[in-house]
């Protein structure tokens, strides 16, 4: 079993396999041949980028969040997807976000690469759905990982007030719901988007 690196030029993680940049096909393409079928695909790169209201964004941050978000998860689907589907098997979950269905204030670029993300797989999962390949997506609310680890404090104590639990999500959990979602117990669900917002979801 393969953990790959898929931060990009953000930073290396620790212990992982293989390091990719998602943004560069090529090199994914040939990640992919070093490391033979994949069964399970979880996209889960991902950047913050700007905290501050859209009309004072720029064109290159919009293009740095959605290279990453965005074309980062649809490169890596169109280079490990083919096979599954030729092997008639795979699981894909995408990591969106929270912001990708409420909209973050003064998280717009986030928030709409983390919505396309949920279009993606929804569009996805019906071009595959009877390919064996199942895609669904999971969009967490705040979770307590190394991203979030610079959001401002502020702003962290704003995202927990809007869950109904009061409190930020554990790694662990997600982890959880991953380990379904990728699992022979799901065989009747693609396309579909798995809540983990301690509330906060509320359609």
């Amino acid at each position: 079993m393969y953990r790959t690196c898929e931060l990009g030029l953000i930073r290396a993680i620790s212990g992982a396999d293989v390091c990719v940049d998602v943004t560069d096909e090529e090199t994914l393409r040939r990640a992919a041949d070093t490391i033979g079928p994949v069964d399970v695909l979880v996209n889960s790169a991902g950047i913050v980028g700007p905290n501050k209201p859209l009309l004072q964004t720029t064109t290159e941050e919009w293009r740095r969040v959605l290279d990453v978000n965005v074309l980062g998860t649809a490169n890596t689907m169109r280079v490990f997807v083919p096979g599954m589907r030729d092997r008639g098997r795979g699981r894909v979950v995408n990591f969106a976000s929270v912001a990708g269905k409420d909209g973050n204030p003064n998280l717009s670029v986030y928030s709409a690469s983390k919505a396309a993300v949920i279009a993606l797989t929804k569009s996805t999962g019906k071009e595959l759905a009877t390919s064996g390949v199942l895609v669904n997506v999971i969009p967490p609310a705040v979770i307590a990982t190394a991203m979030n680890a610079s959001t401002a404090p502020e702003v962290l104590d704003r995202l927990t007030s809007l869950m109904p639990m009061q409190r930020i999500g554990r790694p662990e959990e997600v982890a959880e719901l991953v380990a379904f979602v990728s699992s022979d117990r799901v065989s009747f669900s693609t396309g579909a988007v798995y809540d983990i917002s301690g509330g906060r979801a509320t359609y």
